[in-house]
């Protein structure tokens, strides 16, 4: 029986201000793509973003590109699925994730098991999530974190006092910090930041410089009195490699590797090399979510709040209890769209 294939648009408008060392985003436009047989239906998700040069027009013209092959396949292993996609989507791995995630989904539901218990046990444990505080006034960013107690936040920084700001912050609550700079700091901040950092309690930075600053990274890994987690350094599998040596721990963000299956890949090579295994999130909705923590229980962290930031959701999926995961009921990864 051969392959159904449909996507959608739609705009996420965010409950605040989102903003990064990059960019402010207030509504977040996403694709839904479903894949099925007639009978069962699988989706997965990606979205518009600048930085990594998705928008509407390329993430269309993609799937224009791999419809009739779709279409044309029976259904097979999601391992097998993704080689056959791969090639010809290799300039659009966002597109190729909301693929391989709507595979991964709708295989798993024809065989009325979840995604993760193709590769994860039952009784694995799974890393809290942590939930994210955007760059805002201190005084903003203090009342987030007042009216969303939760046991860790990932701090956005880039501003021109950050370590002020998480002085303040840690004034108003006793939890994990973790700190994600997205590029903004030089080698020579990171390592002095990193000091009054570990005295505050953080427990790591993410991706202090720029994706390519290598040279930078060497000084930062040789005195950096925190763990450095790459991010943007750390796109797709061949990334491990060079990560291996100037980060101590990789994140795993699914469109920027090209969905499930590298991405289990990616933490069997970085698990051989004894790098700290992370999995993250865009601003996206639960469907992407649901997709994303199926890995979870193969990480040491997560931070999977990407729907918690929206102000309206698309879909029903997995959620969360003061970090602590509670999985969707049913098959496959567990979402189920409002309407498509």
């Amino acid at each position: 029986m051969a392959l159904q294939f449909a996507y959608r648009f739609f705009e996420l408008p965010l409950a605040h201000p989102f903003t990064i060392s990059r960019y402010t985003v207030v509504v977040q436009k996403t694709v839904v793509v479903q894949i099925g047989d007639g009978e069962f239906f699988g989706y997965g998700e990606a979205t518009v973003n600048p930085y990594y040069h998705s928008t509407v027009e390329r993430l269309t013209q993609s799937f224009s590109k791999v419809r009739h092959l779709i279409e044309n396949l029976s259904p097979m292993h999601p391992t097998e699925f993704w080689p056959i996609l791969a090639p010809h989507l290799s300039e659009d791995y966002f597109a190729l994730c909301a693929i391989d995630m709507a595979y991964w989904d709708f295989y798993a539901r024809s065989q009325k098991r979840t995604v993760r218990s193709y590769f994860s046990d039952a009784d694995a444990l799974v890393p809290l999530t942590s939930y994210t505080i955007a760059i805002d006034s201190v005084a903003v960013m203090q009342q987030k974190i007042l009216e969303k107690p939760w046991p860790i936040y990932k701090i956005k920084l880039g501003a021109a006092h950050d370590l002020e700001i998480v002085r303040k912050l840690r004034e108003v609550s006793d939890a994990v910090f973790r700190i994600d700079a997205n590029c903004a700091w030089t080698a020579e901040q990171t390592i002095e930041y990193a000091q009054t950092l570990q005295d505050l309690k953080v427990e790591f930075i993410e991706q202090p410089l720029k994706a390519d600053d290598f040279e930078g990274m060497k000084k930062v890994r040789a005195h950096s009195v925190l763990p450095i987690i790459a991010d943007e350094s750390c796109q797709r599998e061949a990334d491990v490699e060079t990560c291996n040596g100037l980060f101590h721990g990789i994140n795993i963000k699914l469109m920027k590797c090209g969905g499930i299956t590298p991405a289990l890949r990616m933490i069997d090579n970085a698990k051989s090399k004894g790098l700290l295994l992370m999995a993250g999130c865009m601003t996206e909705s639960t469907v992407g979510i649901s997709g994303l923590v199926q890995i979870a229980p193969l990480l040491d962290y997560l931070d999977a709040d990407g729907a918690m930031l929206m102000a309206s959701d698309i879909a029903d999926g997995v959620s969360f209890d003061f970090g602590k995961i509670h999985f969707a009921n049913g098959a496959g990864t567990g979402a189920e769209l409002h309407a498509f």
